[in-house]
């Protein structure tokens, strides 16, 4: 997969702007936010109006509109057909097929759970995220930065941004999610020959150490966990646990990629 501009590309110092009006090249370099906005707007049109059908689709534009937007609001979320079956009025085979379309299209993923028993009831349902933040946020109609920082899904947001930066690493065949269903719950799991990795992405300028991250080290037997956050610096919260900046992020593909 080919994906859009990631923070290395652009520059630490860009990532705000980067993650407010996402990858793709005409929708980062814009003049403006109102001529970013304008143009991931038109793309979404463009792609459902002309581009799927071309492909072979036939499901009317807006109907895809209206359940990418529906996704959208449960980015971040465990997959609920029934859920979104109800609200929009369709089947839950219809919505799945939906959305396996966006999926195969790469405007949508799937992040699918990890399933090892460890002795724990856990989520079967895979997760669902819109890959490029600036479309996700034209879904939700934000605009920009003041209006993403006020917004209910700020936080989901920030998961799915960093979570394809990270999967844009020779990564996306190997990753998972886990989560029981007594709460605990770890955003990203990696393996990478015989070890593993976490990941959790918190929209925090100091994230501390919890209870979930304890219990994910423990019964996935996780080499490290890493913590990413907006914050300016790095730093240990356990002896296998670190908080990670976003400018560090390349020294942490280093670590996972070359399994030091």
């Amino acid at each position: 997969d080919m994906g859009g501009f990631s923070v290395e590309e652009v520059g630490e110092r860009q990532w705000r702007r980067l993650w407010t009006r996402g990858g793709f090249p005409e929708a980062f370099r814009a003049r403006s936010r109102e001529a970013s906005a304008a143009w991931r707007e038109g793309f979404v049109r463009t792609f459902l109006e002309r581009d799927l059908p071309q492909l072979g689709v036939q499901v009317p534009a807006a109907m895809l509109r209206r359940f990418w937007t529906m996704l959208a609001h449960y980015h971040g979320q465990t997959w609920n057909s029934s859920a979104i079956a109800s609200s929009l009025g369709l089947s839950q085979p219809t919505t799945r097929r939906y959305l396996d379309l966006l999926t195969d299209a790469l405007v949508v993923r799937q992040l699918p759970p990890w399933f090892e028993n460890a002795g724990k009831r856990v989520v079967k349902s895979p997760k669902v995220y819109v890959r490029d933040s600036g479309l996700l946020h034209t879904l939700l109609g934000i605009d920009d930065e003041p209006s993403l920082e006020s917004h209910p899904k700020l936080g989901a947001s920030w998961e799915g941004f960093v979570l394809e930066q990270v999967l844009a690493w020779p990564l996306e065949r190997q990753a998972w999610f886990w989560a029981t269903h007594a709460g605990a719950e770890i955003d990203l799991v990696v393996v990478r020959g015989a070890r593993r990795w976490g990941f959790e992405f918190k929209y925090a300028d100091a994230p501390r150490m919890t209870r979930s991250i304890h219990v994910a080290l423990a019964d996935l037997k996780l080499d490290r966990v890493f913590v990413v956050s907006p914050g300016e610096r790095s730093y240990p919260l356990h002896d296998r646990v670190e908080c990670v900046c976003l400018a560090d992020l390349p020294r942490i593909r280093r670590i996972v990629i070359g399994g030091r």
